[in-house]
């Protein structure tokens, strides 16, 4: 196998937070290409229709001049973003805009690396030709079955299995400078069916790891939209227990209609702090909604917030762990920000 057994979150050399919140310029900024999506899998909110219905959440495509004025609003900002991630709830590659966007970023000057997380189902030639040419620099594909049987039961949409692997060693071949990481979740799948996991993708991609289904998303039970009982983190790890979110103190989140979320896990739209329509995203990153977030966290208070309560990124999936520097954390925020 060439691939790098490898998970898609990169665990060494991360920066200490600690040592560097408050953060003038957010680390990894969240863009949602299309909040929409082709395939209904039983473990993602954004596959129950009914469910985001009942939301009144805006279903569609981010449009690309919105998309330019974010990426010209990083101009505000002392220092370039580290990391631009084009996925949030939906299926980037049903926004035809796509590989503009990433040109559009990419020539800015702003941004340093940018990635995108897809289903792969729309990792035709055509697509991938235009994908790669833009200059991105990773493709995280999730497979969601193994053959054209188990992609029905998981993602309630037909695929031809033997073209979707063709499509992908397609993509391998033509990736050029582009990282390309397959994950899938593991769960429910047998030792033959890991085995053939492996051997099918295990040379047409740079790293590739199976995950565990986590419940990461707040107000969601995937344990009951599955079946499946969870007794370990998505990585494999152990079950933490930590009390402060350490992904709003470096990132955020822009949904595809200009929406600003707390986090990547608001898919809800119940933790929105801002608009990027008419504020400015440093506006927003300044702004006194995400501070008092930022603040409640630090004060102990997370779980007063129903959305954030019911969060289990936090216990499940290896964030970076702040809780034992909050006093001092809240003592830095309180004097760069003018809010009392």
């Amino acid at each position: 196998m060439k691939a790098e057994l490898k998970p898609r979150i990169n665990l060494e050399g991360r920066t200490a937070l600690e040592t560097v919140i408050p953060l003038a310029t957010p680390f990894v900024l969240f863009v949602d290409p299309s909040s929409a999506c082709n395939f209904q899998c039983t473990f993602c909110p954004t596959g129950d229709r009914a469910l985001i219905r009942g939301t009144g959440r805006f279903q569609g495509a981010l449009k690309l001049d919105l998309f330019q004025k974010i990426i010209d609003d990083l101009d505000d900002f002392d220092h370039p973003l580290k990391v631009l991630r084009l996925y949030k709830d939906g299926e980037p590659l049903l926004n035809k805009r796509l590989p503009d966007m990433v040109t559009y970023a990419k020539a800015s000057g702003r941004v340093d690396y940018i990635d995108t997380t897809t289903n792969g189902y729309l990792l035709t030639p055509q697509n991938v030709e235009k994908l790669i040419s833009s200059g991105i620099d990773r493709i995280n594909i999730s497979v969601d079955g193994l053959s054209d049987e188990q992609f029905w039961e998981f993602t309630k949409t037909k695929v031809n299995f033997a073209d979707f692997v063709k499509n992908i060693r397609h993509l391998y071949d033509v990736k050029g400078d582009c990282e390309i990481c397959i994950k899938m979740p593991g769960d429910e799948l047998s030792d033959d069916e890991k085995k053939f996991f492996f051997d099918t993708f295990g040379n047409y991609c740079d790293r590739i790891s199976l995950e565990n289904f986590a419940p990461c998303w707040p107000e969601f039970d995937v344990e009951e939209y599955t079946g499946v009982t969870i007794t370990e983190g998505i990585y494999g790890n152990e079950i933490m227990d930590i009390s402060t979110c350490p992904y709003i103190f470096y990132s955020i989140s822009v949904n595809s209609d200009g929406l600003v979320s707390l986090c990547f896990l608001d898919w809800a739209r119940k933790l929105v702090v801002g608009d990027l329509r008419t504020q400015s995203l440093k506006e927003v990153w300044t702004g006194e909604p995400l501070y008092r977030h930022q603040i409640a966290h630090l004060e102990g208070r997370r779980c007063e917030n129903e959305t954030c309560a019911g969060c289990g990124q936090l216990s499940h999936c290896l964030p970076d762990n702040i809780d034992p520097y909050v006093d001092e954390l809240a003592k830095k925020l309180k004097a760069v920000r003018p809010y009392t």
